[in-house]
């Protein structure tokens, strides 16, 4: 329990006026973001900055890899969407706490080594599907009120701010890094368009970000079967949605820092954020990947940087929405357009001829469903599946059985590669029957049982043998595949004296 209560570990030198700086940055594209999500779910665009808040603060607290950004996010949004239309907020702030619930539960049970299952190709295809989002989501800002592209002045000003936030963010690195190259575009975009008074849209013309301190409100559902029945169902899909892509993020940020972050203890804060979230009037959310870039891009390491995001999020809704509503759109834009492509696993398009087809095939289509379902648990779940079937095709075509006969004419098998579902059939085809000698053994040195169609493939082949009258030794099977080859006992003969020293490796998963 210790482990996952260390609140502070910064086992890391912390740059107090990096982290500071970073997290005021983090805090200004939090504000548009999780007002958006809000109004695509359906619900008042406090309940996104209330959720952004409260995950925020909680997981840059209490999470498993510090620098990571959580919030209301786009990926829960799509999930609650309905349930918001159909039922209302009071079951969508139910379900963000039994999801809650539900991540905490995997975080306890060691859920994240899971996450050792996503193939890389999975993992590029996300990354690049959610850079693709990212910078789509951007595009509304060129549009009017009533969704027709901008055109002359307004679109010329527009593009204008947007490509002059870009090029500062891209070129005052080369020249500083004192301070976060974001926040200076930010307040360089904010301080051109007050001084020149330019017509432009502002985080104002969106929504109203002013507001209270979240208030605790305890669900007001009918606490019954048929509610749970109701909730359920969301609550698992937030949940999973939520601890995938939070753990693929946590992957993300672990490479960029070349530090290891801890999944388990992640999952469990995700699930307290979102219990909390749901309890001050929040629609929930997990680890956001654009603005977790843009706090590891600034340099902030350690987790200060969460929790000035949060607070300082907090405090322009309390007391600064009148400035920060002022901001323009542009800027913002422009630094998620940076987001987006520095998030764009570029190196990934040079390995199309170097990499196997199965795994491009895997990385396009986890792209395409994250691109156009919005839906990430399902995208990493089609490329794992993927992955998991060309594996275990591969791996069938692999089984081979090298066969001669010795001096007693006993005639030996001897099998190479593992006997699991996908090779119980070529296994078979390596078998003589009618032609062998009445006396066959089956070597398994280099080879395994894995599975019950193995198993089964096993008992058919010895069944197939004493048919004609022949016998057949199993040679070489590890102690747990004799224990279930008790259908065969009465015709199978397992020769363990012959090398009474074998032992089975299994390997343990941390």
């Amino acid at each position: 329990m210790k482990k996952y209560l260390n609140l502070f570990d910064f086992s890391q030198e912390v740059n107090y006026k990096t982290e500071i700086l970073s997290g005021l940055t983090v805090a200004l594209a939090l504000v548009p973001e999780a007002i958006a999500f809000a109004l695509i779910a359906g619900l008042s665009p406090l309940t996104g900055l209330y959720a952004a808040f409260v995950m925020g603060l909680v997981t840059s607290i209490l999470g498993g890899r510090p620098g990571m950004i959580s919030g209301a996010t786009g990926a829960v949004a799509v999930v609650i969407v309905s349930l918001a239309k159909d039922f209302g907020v009071e079951y969508v702030f139910a379900t963000v706490i039994l999801a809650g619930l539900l991540q905490m539960a995997a975080g306890f049970l060691r859920l994240g080594k899971l996450m050792r299952l996503v193939p890389h190709p999975v993992i590029f295809g996300f990354v690049n599907g959610l850079a693709i989002i990212i910078f789509m989501s951007q595009l509304v800002q060129f549009q009017d009120t009533e969704g027709h592209w901008l055109m002359g002045t307004p679109l010329y000003i527009l593009l204008g701010l947007v490509l002059l936030t870009m090029f500062i963010i891209w070129g005052l690195p080369r020249l500083s890094k004192v301070v976060p190259s974001s926040l200076v575009a930010i307040l360089t975009i904010f301080g051109i368009v007050v001084f020149f008074d330019i017509d432009t849209r502002t985080i104002g013309d969106i929504a109203s970000i002013k507001g209270g301190f979240p208030p605790f409100h305890i669900p007001e559902i009918p606490f019954s079967f048929e509610t749970l029945q109701i909730i359920f169902p969301y609550a698992a899909v937030v949940a999973g949605v939520g601890l995938i892509e939070s753990l693929l993020t946590l992957n993300i940020v672990d490479e960029i820092t070349e530090t290891r972050g801890r999944g388990n203890k992640e999952a469990v804060a995700q699930g307290t954020a979102n219990i909390l979230s749901g309890f001050f009037s929040g629609m929930g959310g997990c680890a956001m990947i654009g603005q977790s870039l843009i706090n590891t891009s600034n340099g902030a390491r350690a987790r200060l940087s969460g929790i000035v995001a949060a607070v300082m999020l907090l405090v322009f809704i309390m007391f600064g929405a009148g400035l920060i509503e002022r901001v323009p759109m542009a800027a913002l834009t422009g630094l998620m357009i940076m987001v987006a492509l520095g998030t764009f696993e570029w190196a990934s398009l040079r390995t199309f001829r170097r990499m196997p087809k199965s795994d491009v095939l895997v990385m396009v289509l986890v792209t395409l469903v994250t691109v156009f379902l919005h839906n990430l648990a399902l995208a990493v779940l089609v490329g794992v599946i993927i992955s998991a079937l060309v594996f275990a095709w591969d791996n069938a075509k692999r089984i081979r059985a090298r066969k001669y006969i010795d001096d007693e004419g006993v005639k030996h098998y001897e099998i190479y590669g593992p006997l699991f579902f996908g090779s119980t059939t070529l296994f078979a085809e390596k078998f003589e029957v009618l032609n062998d000698p009445n006396e066959v053994v089956i070597d398994f040195r280099e080879s395994r049982v894995v599975d019950m169609s193995a198993i089964e493939a096993l008992n058919k082949i010895t069944e197939r043998y004493q048919k004609v009258g022949k016998k057949v030794h199993l040679r070489h099977l590890s102690k747990d595949c004799i224990r279930l080859l008790q259908n065969a006992d009465d015709i199978i003969e397992v020769n363990v004296l012959e090398d009474p020293t074998y032992k089975v490796v299994v390997d343990k998963i941390q």
